[in-house]
């Protein structure tokens, strides 16, 4: 909104300056920022006296999560309200990447605020029925897969882009629509399995976010793709402001999300997060970075999936609890150093992810 200033401008002025990515990126972080940290306080409030006994917790998870019954769940409204506040402030709204996401980003969280008002108003973990989750997740994720694909460049239009090899490109045809649904509902529900413990959740999201802004800025500019070698998908460079919004949203949760945390995101955040990085992987044609990126998300949902398909199979379990965080807690290990040691893993696998920009 805040970019139509530059109509004011002479081309030397101060308004001059809403013409740059990176200027707006800086002020879209402020801004959501201060919003969480304006409304934190009174939404904890109001999500306290509402929800009363607060999020459910599950009679057959660690013994140490019972110490949290009471606290309230929805927390993911302060970190939607602070992205999308900032992003519609400072981003361009012609730019259709930037409605995607938004799109994307909105819609699982209403699938989240849903889920987690079933839970909270029935006070059990159940919730909306995960087939019905799933169905509306993948029909979010497939106008969101045909929206993007029609913005692409013609050359770019429903082909997979693979890291390193940079000449290949895979010509999915309209399987590319299935493919990208999978990343953005596999990405959601990761994240969703991730956020078990205070604080495990949002700085690893606020790591991805971060990289694929950074991505999201590269592939953008023509002259930064001729030097990284990658492809140029015109436009992308707006969603920098969406992940600096996220980026700041999300330090604006985590200042009241951290051990003991007063309020938790519940599945209307970490829906709306992890929706949100499939969203930006898949505009800017960056899927299996996402993989590499959001590694530690992969691992949680794996480690449910193998869990789930051992235990059906032979009656036993690989871990002593799934997701694998809880394994760790099981195995005797404190909430703080998961929390820290997993964070670590994030950074590590999103450096990773970035040094494929600059494979030869």
């Amino acid at each position: 909104m805040l970019f139509w200033l530059t109509e004011l401008s002479d081309g030397g002025d101060f308004f001059n300056l809403f013409r740059y990515i990176t200027f707006r990126a800086g002020g879209a972080f402020l801004t959501a920022l201060f919003f969480g940290f304006l409304f934190g306080p009174p939404l904890i409030n109001v999500l306290r006296k509402r929800q009363g006994k607060g999020q459910p917790i599950r009679a057959d998870g660690p013994e140490t999560h019972l110490a949290k019954s009471g606290t309230p769940t929805m927390g993911g409204l302060l970190i939607v309200g602070a992205l999308v506040t900032s992003t519609l402030l400072w981003a361009r709204l012609d730019n259709a990447y930037v409605w995607i996401v938004l799109f994307v980003t909105l819609s699982f969280a209403a699938i989240g605020f849903w889920d987690d008002y079933a839970k909270v108003s029935k006070q059990n973990v159940t919730g909306v029925p995960g087939r019905l989750r799933l169905a509306l997740g993948f029909l979010i994720a497939a106008i969101a897969a045909v929206w993007a694909a029609w913005y692409h460049p013609p050359e770019l239009q429903y082909q997979l882009a693979l890291p390193v090899f940079k000449d290949v490109l895979l010509n999915l045809g309209w399987f590319f629509i299935p493919f990208a649904m999978f990343v953005i509902v596999g990405s959601a529900n990761a994240v969703n399995l991730t956020d078990g413990l205070d604080g495990l959740a949002i700085m690893p999201v606020m790591i991805a976010g971060g990289a694929l802004g950074i991505i999201a800025y590269a592939v953008g500019r023509v002259d930064f793709t001729e030097y990284l070698d990658v492809h140029y998908v015109p436009g992308t460079g707006e969603i920098l402001i969406f992940a600096a919004g996220l980026f700041g949203g999300g330090l604006g949760f985590l200042w009241y999300n951290a051990p003991p945390a007063a309020v938790f995101m519940g599945d209307t955040g970490s829906l709306a997060l992890g929706g949100a990085l499939g969203a930006i992987a898949v505009a800017t044609k960056h899927e299996i970075v996402l993989g590499i990126i959001g590694g530690l998300f992969v691992v949680e949902a794996l480690s449910v999936i193998v869990q789930v398909l051992y235990f059906k199979r032979t009656g036993k379990r690989v871990f002593l609890m799934a997701p694998i965080h809880h394994h760790y807690e099981k195995k005797g290990w404190a909430e703080p150093q998961i929390v820290i040691r997993f964070w670590i893993i994030a950074l590590i696998l999103a450096m990773i992810g970035l040094a494929t920009l600059k494979v030869r």
